[in-house]
């Protein structure tokens, strides 16, 4: 196994040591050990010792949203239920007229109106019904 006299700190491109690297500022997903250019001595120090016990390093990612992949006007979108639901509300329905209006169950038309309540950023049914007029999603 090597020690940490058996480890290379590599300054971008590693030489052809054959010995497990360090490389700060690297690229090469083969290296054992890589770490942004701008790394603490101590981070450094705790890469080595940690790439001579035969582990891998690799530097933190920043967190970043679950579906960030998913642009925010996609989000945003209603599905065509959502809209019926938004524009009956947008006429001063309640939950009970609305479900009687669209056939559905009142427990259907609350899981729709919290559903749009996060999808428009809302924290009230009178903004979502505002919102939904603004990015016209309804008319009235």
């Amino acid at each position: 196994m090597p020690t940490v006299a058996d480890v290379v700190l590599a300054d971008s491109i590693v030489p052809g040591s054959g010995l497990p690297a360090v490389t700060l500022g690297g690229n090469d997903t083969m290296q054992r050990g890589l770490l942004p250019r701008d790394a603490s001595p101590d981070q450094i120090d705790a890469a080595i010792r940690a790439v001579a016990v035969g582990l891998v390093v690799r530097p933190a990612e920043a967190p970043r949203p679950v579906f960030d992949a998913v642009a925010e006007q996609e989000l945003n979108l209603l599905t065509p239920r959502e809209v019926e639901v938004l524009a009956a509300v947008g006429n001063g329905l309640s939950n009970k007229a609305v479900a009687r209006q669209l056939g559905i169950s009142q427990h259907t038309v609350k899981f729709h109106v919290e559903s749009l309540l996060r999808k428009l950023g809302a924290a009230s049914r009178a903004e979502a019904v505002h919102k939904g007029l603004r990015k016209r999603l309804i008319e009235m």
